[in-house]
């Protein structure tokens, strides 16, 4: 009996730390805790011999603290979960925000070139038949969107407009190796073709033997008979490197595209051509350099 004795004494030291590390565990999580279980374990250490005699009274209570510590691991589980969502509407609200953003500015600059859009949002990128550099828009036919027209964003070309539904419509992207289209160099109005490269980076070659490429130098899109696919003057670029080959018949330059196609999530579709080309009007204008002018403080001992 005595060697009983022993064992249960063991077994409810055990059950002791354990029902001490619940709470413990209860308080960190900023669970409270009824104030009848704390006085309960309060009782269980200031009384332990009383307890030695009387061994299913503290099986008992911590039975009960097992029964509340589960409905406060439940309680804690709904408020995670509050949180969670509670931060997922966060993140969606500043989507949203986002997106008005680069919805008034594409339409800013539709606005300036006086094209008549429709506004997209992009739901989804990569086409499934290819292995293009696609996006898919949710306006359609329906919308007015047919093939062949240009796509921008708030900042330049994004692409052209390659298969349409009633609801969606597929873009090719200008970063497509299998994307060209006819620029100017705004200023000097040289003319050439921008090739995608599959990434930000694009490949200028000018065809005019007379032309001159620099570093800076704007590009926009020279435009298409009847605007398609291609309207004029939407920006397409800047001239980032210029690439000497003595051996080379044309002048090639690398071009950092005007678009960054990663973050783009609302677009516009030009559902018409302009009355009159924009020619520059588009085209960013430089930030003007801002002087300070310092007065120097005289010298103390100047002063006197």
């Amino acid at each position: 009996m005595a060697r009983g004795g022993g064992n249960r004494s063991r077994l409810l030291l055990v059950l002791l730390l354990v029902s001490s590390l619940f709470l413990i565990t209860l308080d960190l999580r900023g669970v409270n805790l009824a104030g009848s279980i704390r006085s309960g374990v309060t009782t269980v250490f200031s009384s332990i011999e009383g307890f030695f005699s009387k061994v299913f009274s503290p099986i008992g209570n911590f039975t009960s603290d097992v029964r509340n510590f589960g409905q406060s691991k439940s309680r804690i589980t709904e408020l995670e979960k509050e949180v969670d969502l509670l931060k997922s509407q966060k993140v969606l609200d500043e989507d949203v925000v986002g997106q008005l953003n680069q919805l008034k500015q594409v339409l800013d600059l539709a606005g300036r070139g006086e094209y008549r859009v429709v506004a997209a949002r992009v739901i989804n990128r990569g086409s499934t038949a290819t292995f293009k550099q696609t996006i898919t828009i949710d306006a359609g036919s329906s919308d007015g969107i047919s093939k062949n027209m240009t796509v921008i964003s708030e900042a330049g070309l994004v692409g052209v407009v390659k298969s349409v539904t009633s609801n969606s419509s597929i873009v090719l992207l200008m970063s497509d190796p299998t994307f060209k289209i006819g620029v100017r160099i705004a200023g000097t109005q040289s003319i050439g073709v921008v090739s995608g490269q599959g990434g930000n980076k694009y490949l200028l070659q000018l065809l005019d033997a007379t032309g001159e490429i620099k570093v800076g130098d704007n590009l926009v899109a020279r435009g298409s008979q009847n605007g398609s696919p291609f309207v004029p003057g939407v920006p397409v670029g800047t001239v980032s490197s210029v690439q000497s080959n003595a051996s080379s018949i044309t002048q090639n330059a690398d071009v950092e595209g005007a678009s960054n196609l990663e973050r783009i999530g609302v677009v516009a579709v030009v559902v018409s051509n302009p009355k009159q080309d924009p020619r520059d009007a588009l085209v960013p204008k430089p930030s003007p350099t801002v002087t300070v002018y310092v007065t120097p403080s005289p010298s103390p001992s100047a002063s006197k």
